[in-house]
């Protein structure tokens, strides 16, 4: 798993992604969010890779569990 930065532009395309989010509602802008993770996943195509990413984003210390 490659962590360090390759996007060339990353405030670009973190402007296009804010750009594709702008006017949905929360269940659109969730949607989206999935199509373009499994459109990555599918760039990707590693398995392996894509486990990885999904045990090393799970353990991201800025996310916090929801309580009920």
């Amino acid at each position: 798993m490659i962590t360090e930065p390759r996007i060339p532009d990353p405030d670009g395309f973190y402007a296009a992604l804010l750009a594709a989010h702008e006017g949905l509602g929360e269940a659109q802008s969730a949607d989206l969010n999935a199509r373009l993770a499994l459109l990555l996943a599918n760039q990707c195509g590693d398995q392996a890779v894509l486990l990885a990413c999904i045990r090393a984003a799970a353990e991201d210390p800025t996310t916090t569990p929801e309580t009920p």
